[in-house]
């Protein structure tokens, strides 16, 4: 297991200012293992990130809420996010992973901490697609709780999945912007396939983070702000942003969280649409209740 990159620790100021409920849509607790120890079948190891620099990381960017995603680093025990849900007095949101012969009860153990959706993980240098009977009898249980999944896709393996995608009963969220790559230009085959998906299901979100590993790698990563601004032209009711704090498996230049906004800022700059993006959407899927 390859131990990972540390985060920046000297985040910049934004110079914008998040409107008020503004959510950091995708970000991780790490942490920390001598209280959260991680899965000893992990791929890699993360620095430490815990509740405390979190919230104080998204007190000094100006961002109200977030949603914490379960990474595989920690498994199916996902004791670490729902800690930092109760102890975030509402601020906080979270999406998990599952192991097959999950009980009802322990989905309804996590829907009363704070849990709205199940994270499933597609890409190949991850370890490849997931059970499908396990992921179609994980699918089945998450309409009446009126969760959605969340999808960590290649752009390039989307037009194998989907007619999987579209017959999909529930939301579901595509990460990254499907991780596609910069350098192949908004006229790439597999980026037209994800527009057209996000223009033609309404069932499809995308969340418009993730620009380091969507660029050539390079910050400030302005070569990501086309793809993220053609998804929020074709559905602007159905993206999210998040920082993906603490960056894990990044090979590109590590990024600065404060820029990380600013650079959100010049890839939406319409006020209105800023407010949808950061406010609106995300309580839709996540403070609905």
């Amino acid at each position: 297991m390859k131990p990972c990159r540390p985060y920046d620790t000297n985040p910049v100021k934004p110079s914008w200012v998040p409107p008020p409920l503004a959510c950091d849509a995708h970000c991780h607790i790490f942490g920390p293992a001598d209280r959260f120890p991680y899965a000893a079948d992990r791929t890699y190891t993360p620095t430490d990130a815990g509740y405390d620099h979190l919230r104080g990381l998204h007190d000094f960017l100006g961002f109200e809420r977030a949603v914490l995603v379960q990474a595989s680093c920690h498994g199916a025990d996902n004791s670490a996010m729902l800690d930092a849900i109760a102890r975030s007095g509402g601020r906080y949101r979270g999406v998990a992973m599952v192991d097959p012969g999950t009980p009802d009860a322990e989905f309804s153990r996590l829907h009363a901490g704070g849990v709205r959706g199940v994270r499933f993980n597609f890409v190949k240098h991850l370890g490849g697609a997931p059970d499908m009977a396990f992921f179609h009898e994980t699918v089945a249980r998450l309409a009446p709780l009126g969760w959605h999944l969340q999808l960590h896709f290649d752009a390039v393996d989307i037009p194998q999945y989907r007619a999987l995608l579209d017959a999909l009963p529930v939301p579901f969220i595509i990460d990254h912007m499907a991780r596609v790559k910069a350098g192949a230009g908004t006229s790439q085959p597999s980026f037209v396939q994800l527009l057209d998906l996000m223009r033609s299901n309404p069932k499809a979100w995308v969340k418009i983070s993730g620009s380091e590993r969507v660029s050539a790698g390079q910050a400030p990563f302005d070569d990501a702000i086309p793809f993220a601004r053609a998804l929020v032209e074709v559905a602007p009711d159905r993206v999210l942003w998040g920082t993906d704090f603490p960056h894990p498996n990044i090979s590109a230049d590590m990024p600065n969280d404060g820029e990380l906004v600013n650079l959100f800022a010049r890839t939406v700059t319409d006020e209105a649409l800023r407010r949808q993006v950061l406010v609106v959407n995300p309580a839709v899927l996540y403070w609905a209740d």
